[in-house]
């Protein structure tokens, strides 16, 4: 099957197969939340990005061969709602963003700095620091080799914009520039993006829309 990243929350899981790297996308919790799970092909060790609810169907979907880590990529709630379960049964390692540490109630084994290495066994991942939806909010950065890179980009970008900034013209002014200089600026149209609610899109979809984004302020 064509992965396509369309999900629905109770419906089965999308699986994005790369030459490295096996991608598995989970909606889940009553937003509609998207949970990714990270396995490197060559060692088998696994890593989930947000749980972010339903513990029950996020441990399924990871399976007896557990994980190693979970990143959290923001603080708001919806994102972390299972972690404390996920953490207890697998005994995971927990990483999110230096500035949003405090914010998440599981404590933080690892905070995660701009241009930090987040590894999936024999995969690295890059994490990029996303300041305005949250203040230490992470897009992890996966430059496949074999092929396009992929983005993990949290509640900061989506289909059609940034993420919510709350009418604070501050940090939507903050989001857009980080999104713009260190994705969009630095990443090939082709790049695949894999956002924290709903469908997946790419950069080469969104790049035309910057000056309109950036024209209505959110």
């Amino acid at each position: 099957m064509t992965y396509s990243g369309r999900v629905t929350v109770g419906g089965p899981a999308d699986v994005h197969e790369l030459k490295d790297l096996m991608i598995t996308k989970i909606a889940v919790g009553p937003m509609d939340n998207n949970a990714y799970l990270l396995r490197c092909r060559a060692t088998d060790e696994q890593v989930l990005i947000d749980a972010a609810n339903d513990a029950e169907a996020l441990l399924g979907t990871i399976g007896d061969d557990g994980i190693a880590s979970v990143v959290t990529t923001h603080r708001h709630g919806d994102h972390w709602q299972a972690l404390a379960a996920v953490v207890a049964a697998t005994g995971a390692r927990t990483l999110a963003g230096r500035e949003d540490a405090e914010g998440i109630p599981v404590p933080t084994d690892v905070p995660v700095d701009d241009g930090d290495i987040v590894r999936v066994g024999r995969v690295e991942l890059t994490a990029r620091r996303l300041v305005g939806h949250t203040p230490g909010s992470i897009a992890l950065v996966y430059d496949d080799p074999h092929g396009h890179p992929h983005v993990f980009t949290g509640d900061c970008l989506f289909p059609g914009g940034v993420g919510n900034t709350h009418k604070d013209p501050e940090a939507f002014a903050s989001l857009i520039h980080d999104v713009e200089t260190k994705i969009f600026d630095v990443l090939p149209d082709e790049t695949w993006v894999y956002p924290g609610h709903g469908d997946d899109t790419t950069l080469g979809a969104e790049r035309p829309h910057l000056p309109e984004w950036r024209a209505r302020g959110w």
